[in-house]
């Protein structure tokens, strides 16, 4: 507790040193990133608002963009294994760490556009870690061409390997309010998807999408099923509201027991200074257990989660954020525990430079089993038999990171 206490004090002591003694107190107000139907580069751009503008590099109708993001997490139980526990792209901890390197090329269509995006990291392992193609797959976050028709009212079709448009948050984590990600994030929705997607504004504040896809996080299917995808938007000056509905079968080798997500995140953003999101996750899974003679019928695997997130640009320079969530993966389908997991995260951001942050934050997670790693499980069969069991129902991390970034143009 004590070493906990310190360590918190020294996180606000840092923040407050860094706040500028002559500040500007003029906001700088979030944007948006990417392009094409659901931006492509952080999914849903209505719904998670930027903290800063990138710098542009673009070459005539060409545009380059990049990131570097590292670490260092400290984790207050000492986990034997050296991993934060229901993170996805932070995962190493007592350790410096590299969450991505990337470059993107990209070029809007008009009418032939496309985008792609290289990079390596722990973000780029984990986003590609169930894919069953392998290969120079690890390197590519998206990849796709678009058609964008002059004459077709704004209707936009990719097709490729694109992210998913459903979640509050986005791969990039300069583009989220929060350094690590939410549980929902994580755990409850797709990273990306193969196939087809379109994009069709239907009037002045509406628009909608539909799409064809090979399933979650693959690109070769699993089997000869499609998984099929709606996305409405509603997009106003102070708020904004995603619907997103993803449905087909994921079993292996099987076309029988669909999986379905519900998705929806509504933000608010009555000034420049001031933004909130709220979330909800359901999401379920039928026949998913497994037999030794294939899938069990008549089961049905359930998740569902709620996060909401609030960030305040205090100066041009200086932002912080706070998140609160609950997630409850009854049936284990999710993080192979059956567990009621909430999480409660504080964030604090400066801009060293147009392009180049500086982040901290302290984050308290916990379940209502003995989900989590401490210093006492020393690794062995006898004390920890799985990889997924453990001895503690808490986690605290602290994490402070140096992100930079620019582009694309938008």
């Amino acid at each position: 507790m004590r070493t906990r206490l310190f360590c918190l004090l020294a996180f606000l002591l840092v923040a407050l040193a860094v706040l500028p003694a002559s500040a500007q107190q003029a906001g700088t107000p979030p944007s948006d990133q990417g392009g094409g139907p659901s931006a492509q580069g952080d999914q849903t751009p209505a719904a998670t608002p930027a903290p800063s503008t990138p710098p542009t590099w673009s070459a005539g109708p060409i545009d380059f963009s990049g990131a570097v993001d590292g670490y260092y997490s400290y984790n207050f139980q000492h986990p034997a294994d050296r991993l934060n526990r229901l993170y996805n792209f932070n995962i190493p901890t007592q350790q410096f760490s590299l969450s991505m390197a990337k470059f993107g090329i990209a070029h809007s269509p008009d009418p032939i556009g496309g985008e792609i995006d290289l990079g390596f990291g722990d973000t780029f392992k984990q986003i590609n870690s169930l894919d069953n193609d392998g290969g120079f797959n690890q390197y590519v976050e998206q990849a796709f061409v678009s058609l964008k028709p002059a004459k077709a009212k704004g209707f936009e079709l990719d097709f490729g390997k694109f992210v998913t448009t459903s979640g509050a948050e986005v791969i990039e984590s300069y583009s989220n309010y929060n350094y690590s990600r939410s549980l929902l994030f994580s755990w409850a929705i797709p990273y990306y998807h193969f196939g087809v997607r379109t994009s069709w504004p239907m009037g002045k504040h509406l628009t909608g999408g539909f799409q064809v896809v090979n399933g979650w996080n693959n690109l070769v299917d699993n089997n000869s099923g499609k998984t099929l995808g709606l996305n409405v938007t509603a997009t106003y000056s102070k708020w904004a509201w995603v619907i997103d509905w993803y449905g087909g079968p994921e079993n292996a080798g099987t076309n029988v027991g669909w999986r379905h997500l519900f998705d929806t995140t509504l933000t608010l953003t009555p000034s420049s200074k001031a933004s909130v999101y709220l979330n909800y996750d359901y999401g379920q899974n039928r026949n998913a257990v497994a037999t030794a003679t294939g899938f069990a019928k008549d089961t049905l695997a359930t998740w569902k989660g709620f996060a909401g997130a609030l960030r305040i640009q205090g100066t041009s320079k200086v932002a912080f954020a706070a998140r609160g969530e609950w997630f409850n993966d009854g049936d284990g389908f999710n993080t192979l525990t059956s567990q009621q997991v909430k999480e409660v995260t504080f964030t604090g951001e400066y801009k060293i430079i147009e392009g180049f942050l500086w982040r901290a934050e302290y984050r308290h997670d916990w379940s209502n089993v003995p989900f989590f790693l401490n210093h006492s499980c020393i690794g062995t069969v006898a004390v920890c038999p799985i990889i997924f069991s453990g001895n503690s129902t808490k986690q605290d991390t602290l994490s402070v990171a140096l992100v930079a970034f620019f582009g694309p143009k938008r």
